[in-house]
This record gives C-alpha cells, structure tokens and sequence, in this order.
C-alpha cells in the first residue's frame, strides 16, 4: 500500500498537490531551521554585547561548510536514489544511502579532528580579533570540534527520507532539533541561566542536532519493513556506479557551497575592517534575509525527487509542468517578500538589537541584500533541476559564475565604489545574471528532452 502510495506521488497525482505535499513539509522545516538560526542571534543579541553577536557571525561560514559535506553525501545520494526509483532498481537505492551515510560519519568526524588540530589559524582567516578571538573558539568549539557529525548527519538523513517521498518525515526529524534548539537557547545565553553567551547558542545548537540524528535512527528503524533508505554496513561498498553517480551530483554542489564559505569570508572580513558593529548588522540582515532565501532553497530541494524520478521514467512533460509551476508561483512570493524587506528594514533589524548603530548600518544592508531573492528563487530552481537530472557539471558551472565571477570581484568593485555599504549589492548584481542564464539553460534543456522524447530516443 505505501509503495503504490508512494508511486502516485511520483506518476499521477496532480502537479500543484504533488508540489505542495513534496514543498511545503520542506519549506517548513527550512523556516524553522531559520527561526532557530535567527533565534541564536536574538537571544546573544539580548546581552547587547557586539563581540558576542560577532562571533556568531564570524563563526557562520563554518557552519555553513557542512554544506559541503551535506550536499556531497546528502543531495547526491538523494538524487541517485530518487532516479533509481524512477528505474524501479531498488538495488541502487539501498547502496547509495548506505555509501552517503558512512562517508557523512566519517566526513564528520574528521571535520572534529581538522577544527580541533587547526583553530588559531582558522579563526585568523575567519576574520576574529582580538576582542572576538574567544568568543569565537568558544562558539565553534562546541558546534564543530564537538557537533560536526550530528549536524551533517541530520541534513544528510532528511536528504535520504526525502528522496522517496516521505517530505514530512523528514520535515518533522529537522524541525524537533530545531524546536529543542530554541528552547534551550535562552537557558544557556542569558545571564539567568546558564549565562554562556555564543557558547551557549553553540552548545544548544551540539544537542538539538544530536537529538534530530536519534530520531532520524527510531524512524527508519520503525520503517524498516518499507522504507528503502539502509544503513547496514553490508551495503556500504565502494561500487563504481554508484560512487560516480554520487559524486557527479554531489561534488558540484559540494563546491558550490564551498564557495558560498568563500564569498562568505570574504564579506565578513571586509566588514570587519568597520568595527564589530558592522560585522554584528551584517550577520543580523544577512538572517532576516535568509528567511526568504530557505524559502527558495526549502522548494527547489522539495521538487527534487519529483523531478529526478519524471526525468528519469521518462515523462519529461510532468517534469516541464512541474518546474513551470514553482516559477511562476516562486518568483511572485519572492516579490512580494522583497518589498516588505524593504520597507521595514529599519524595524526588522531593530527586533534583534537596540542599537543605533547597528540599526543604521542593517537598514542600508537589508534593502540591498533584497533587491536579489526573485532572481536568486530562479537561479535556485535552476541549479535544483540540474542537481535531480544529474547534471552536475551545468550545477557547478552557475556556482562558479555565481561567486568566483560574478558576487566576490562585485563585493570588492562596490566596496571600492560605496565603502561598506556596496557589499549588499554584491548578490543582486550576481542573481540577475544568473537568473538570466538558467532561463535559458532550462529552456534549452527542455528542448532537448523533447526533441529526444518525439524521436523516441532514452
């Protein structure tokens, strides 16, 4: 019953049902994820302690490098899985999340090691001082040198949960970590409990995601008899075709994360030349934007199996129709998000600190960073539909344009132009290029596919 229920999903259940059943549990869960990430920053910024909201910031590209490991083992294997399915090649299923669980592990812990055995410097190049140097350590010692594996292996179980249409299931083992995350937050930050500063928020952050990768464990173990995702040792191998088909979805979007780090950085230690204060509004506009940016990635994430499994049977034309519909629903929510940002700017940064200063500088950043998410929706849909059709090499090309081309040399030119306040522009200049670029990526793509399907070529 579940697997007819599952195969539905997949082949005949309307587009707009099939989009929100797969969509909404992931946008959920990504806003959730954002509430908690934006509740780390409200609770250190109620110290009113610059130094400590710094050091959340300066401590955010690392955090955001499990990316890497995160998109390699997780979107990879999910990708293979859901194309897999769309074969009916149960086999291929089963290895790939096997192959994708083991290496997160291993990945994860050496992520640990790495941090432990080389923190001074990564804390230079991060961009910390001498005022923000320990409360930075602080921070990632209890998110990285002590958390790295549980955070990879969450992300990288809901990816495996979500490849074969169970997107509430996977939702729910997020958003529980998440949940506890925000309850402990305040015990561990704030002076009448705990009173840790960045560390508390690091060490809550350590225990909610170890509390997500446990039920994550209690869930495929309950679905044991149905689900196809398996983490027995017996089916982790290093066989070629799945490694290949892993990697070639996975190391593209691995990189592309690994770039988002680098522009992070680069950003960050920009704006540290500007004071703490600069630093603090950056990474507080930097999270109200983010809002609206898992939103973007929660669907193109949440269409990927339906897209992988369409393209891979065959049935381009549910595929095109799918893709079509988030467009044009996206691209219309992310204006609408856009002129709200704008307009209370002031009053959104002001939620998250008192400060003058502070509220200055996130009014002017805010409105800029903005202006990109309708572009940055449809460059996202783009890179998704890449990543679930296994073409990789298109998925690492925009994130090379996106950064190394076109975001990074922008930061440096308008921070030249427009001192500190150039650096919001960055992004907007990056997608509405970028935007245009995977339009017409897609549309040739479609083309082919149908080209393909009228002559009856596979």
């Amino acid at each position: 019953m579940e697997d007819q229920q599952k195969i539905a999903l997949f082949e005949t259940m309307p587009i707009p049902k099939a989009v929100a059943k797969l969509s909404i549990p992931t946008v959920l869960s990504s806003l959730v994820m954002v509430i908690y990430n934006l509740a780390d920053t409200y609770f250190v910024g109620m110290l009113n302690n610059p130094i400590q909201n710094a050091a959340v910031t300066l401590a955010a590209p690392v955090l955001l490098a499990f990316n890497a490991v995160n998109n390699l083992f997780g979107v990879g294997s999910s990708s293979m899985m859901s194309r897999a399915l769309g074969r009916k090649d149960i086999e291929t299923v089963k290895k790939s999340s096997a192959f994708g669980f083991y290496c997160s592990l291993i990945s994860g812990l050496l992520f640990s090691l790495l941090c432990f055995i080389f923190q001074d410097p990564l804390l230079k190049m991060l961009g910390a001082d001498v005022s923000t140097f320990e409360a930075t350590a602080n921070y990632l010692q209890w998110t990285v040198c002590f958390g790295a594996a549980p955070a990879i292996l969450n992300v990288v179980l809901a990816y495996m949960v979500r490849s074969e249409g169970a997107a509430l299931h996977a939702s729910l083992g997020t958003m529980s970590g998440c949940f506890l995350n925000m309850i402990l937050d305040p015990i561990f930050i704030l002076p009448w409990g705990f009173n840790m500063g960045a560390a508390g928020a690091g060490l809550a952050t350590c225990i909610s995601n170890i509390f997500a990768c446990v039920y994550f464990f209690v869930l495929l173990y309950r679905k044991r008899k149905s689900t196809y995702v398996c983490l027995s040792p017996k089916k982790f191998s290093f066989q070629k075709d799945v490694v290949l088909g892993i990697c070639g979805v996975g190391i593209p979007a691995s990189i592309q994360n690994l770039l988002n780090v680098t522009g992070m950085t680069f950003l960050n230690n920009i704006a540290s030349g500007f004071g703490a204060s600069a630093v603090a509004a950056i990474g507080i506009t930097q999270k109200i934007n983010t809002v609206a940016f898992q939103i973007a990635l929660g669907v193109s994430q949440g269409i990927m199996p339906l897209v992988s499994y369409n393209y891979s049977s065959g049935n381009i034309q549910r595929m095109k129709k799918c893709i079509l519909f988030v467009g044009k629903i996206m691209v219309s929510f992310m204006l609408v998000v856009m002129c709200i940002y704008y307009v209370g700017a002031g009053a959104l940064t002001g939620a998250f600190m008192q400060d003058e200063t502070i509220i200055a500088y996130g009014t002017k950043f805010l409105r800029g960073f903005c202006l990109g998410l309708p572009f940055l929706c449809v460059d996202f849909i783009g890179v998704g539909v890449f990543q679930a059709v296994g073409k990789g090499k298109e998925a690492l090309i925009f994130a090379v344009l996106r950064k190394i081309v076109l975001e990074i040399p922008a930061i440096y030119i308008l921070n030249l132009c427009f001192p500190l306040f150039g650096l919001a522009y960055s992004q907007f200049f990056a997608e509405f290029i970028l935007s245009m670029a995977a339009v017409y990526v897609l549309m040739k793509m479609f083309k082919e596919l149908e080209n393909r399907e009228k002559n009856g070529v596979s």
